[in-house]
């Protein structure tokens, strides 16, 4: 596999992708507030904003250490996502916001609700640039290296890709575009298997059975309390990680409020988890499958080198890299142009306050792409842990404080100081970093797992509630 037929299958999906993009612009403006996507497409839009690059690498290689107990999380997932349907979209129809950290400044006042907006800001930032540095990292192995094209330049060019296409489309592109994303994905992962198979000498059953007889194949954890994999703490850090990552992120909401109603953004938020536990199962079954395809021929690598190794080996035609490189494009692409919209509506409504600029906004969007640039060049020097891993410990100190500004908005009705919200945002998420850093010593080998997340909430709504009083009376619209 070259890297000139890697530039030439690059080029005709980008063709498709722009095109498609354009398509989508019709009757649509740049914040999707026209609310014309029926809501089967947002929901599959939704894997292709969900399922990045970092998923398509990282849950393969992650089964070597962790066999499927991913599942556990996702089990979660599926539990906050009823939560979100339930919960939180009603709330944000009847608000009627572009933005939906707008409703902090509805229900608290305008500095909780920069609060909010800049911790997203921050977690989707370092988020996105985490993700796209690992694409990248795979796209300089396979292409810039061997043509000998500096590191900076791949990243420019990739950003540029991302702003493009989403500059002028907004939510309406991004979530035809992420259609196509996540078909094109999908499709990759199935016809690796397939190949994988013939050259392994099985046929597709053949190979199902070997994965689920395989160590790697296990599932459930409940033998270890103090287990990062115990059953119970995967199963609530994946509720709360989907609460804060989805239902409190303007990214996954900005999609749920392009339905045409609260009722089908539902029907979108249920059929989605299913969708997404599909696919996440999929990803993990190709991760047992390329190890015993690397134990059989030889191959060293693990973690997220392994899908690449693999997909780039001798053994395997040149098809399977090419199938390789099409599902991390698109995956890449899907939530790196979701995420950068994201990015350019909060900071536009939210921070800036001028949501009805269209100059402003421009300019917004080419500032953010240019952040994130920067962010995962900074990244590059910096890792040192398995990508999705990195993605989700980002995400419970950042959406920590906002899971505990909306949920202490939504369950009580104190009036906080407004004032002094900024105070209670730093402070949870420090005490869960001193907590994190000394469990072992304090609580007799307790590791924390993703359940740092709604124990950075529940501090701060602990300190939300020492800041407030009584309202007295109707709190807000919608509080």
């Amino acid at each position: 596999m070259t890297p000139y037929a890697i530039i030439a299958l690059i080029s005709a999906y980008l063709a498709l992708m722009f095109n498609v993009a354009r398509l989508s612009r019709r009757g649509s403006d740049f914040f999707g507030s026209r609310k014309k996507t029926p809501w089967p497409l947002v929901a599959i839009s939704m894997i292709g904003a969900v399922m990045s690059g970092v998923t398509f690498v990282s849950v393969p290689g992650m089964v070597g250490t962790s066999a499927m107990g991913y599942l556990q999380t996702c089990l979660g997932f599926m539990a906050g996502y009823v939560v979100i349907a339930f919960g939180l979209i009603p709330l944000y129809y009847r608000l009627q916001v572009l933005s939906i950290y707008q409703y902090l400044d509805r229900r608290f006042g305008v500095t909780s609700h920069r609060t909010g907006a800049w911790f997203f800001f921050i977690s989707k930032l370092l988020g996105a640039s985490v993700r796209l540095y690992l694409v990248c990292l795979i796209l300089q192995m396979l292409v810039f290296d061997p043509l000998d094209l500096p590191f900076a330049l791949n990243v420019v060019l990739c950003v540029a890709v991302l702003c493009a296409y989403t500059f002028r489309g907004g939510v309406r592109a991004v979530i035809w575009t992420d259609v196509l994303n996540a078909v094109c994905m999908v499709a990759a992962v199935i016809l690796t298997l397939v190949f994988i198979a013939k050259a392994l000498g099985l046929s597709l059953p053949a190979l199902t059975d070997a994965i689920s007889k395989s160590e790697m194949s296990r599932i459930f954890f409940f033998d270890d309390i103090r287990h990062p994999q115990f059953f119970w703490k995967q199963f609530f850090g994946g509720l709360f990680i989907v609460v804060g990552m989805t239902g409190m992120d303007q990214d996954m909401m900005q999609r749920a409020l392009n339905c045409r109603d609260f009722r089908s953004s539902q029907k979108n938020m249920l059929l989605s988890t299913v969708l997404q536990t599909a696919v996440i199962a999929l990803l993990l079954g190709l991760g047992v499958a390329l190890y015993l395809y690397a134990d059989a021929t030889g191959i060293a690598e693990r973690g997220d080198r392994l899908y690449p190794a693999v997909a780039t080996s001798a053994g395997l035609p040149a098809t399977v890299g090419l199938f390789f490189v099409l599902g991390l494009l698109t995956s890449a692409f899907g939530s790196g142009g979701s995420a950068l919209t994201a990015l350019t509506i909060s900071f536009t409504v939210d921070i800036l306050d001028k949501g009805g600029s269209d100059r402003t906004r421009k300019a917004v969007h080419i500032a953010m792409a240019a952040a994130v640039a920067l962010t995962v060049l900074l990244f590059s020097a910096l890792n040192s842990t398995s990508a999705i891993d990195a993605v989700f410990k980002i995400a419970s100190y950042t959406y920590g404080p906002i899971l505990g500004l909306f949920a202490f908005g939504i369950l009580c009705k104190r009036r906080v100081r407004d004032r002094l919200v900024p105070i209670i945002a730093i402070a949870a998420p420090a005490i869960c970093l001193v907590l994190q850093l000394n469990s072992k010593e304090w609580f007799g080998g307790y590791t924390f797992s993703y359940e740092i997340l709604p124990l950075n909430a529940l501090l701060t709504m602990a300190g939300l509630w020492l800041l407030s009083r009584n309202s007295g009376g109707e709190v807000c619209q919608g509080g």
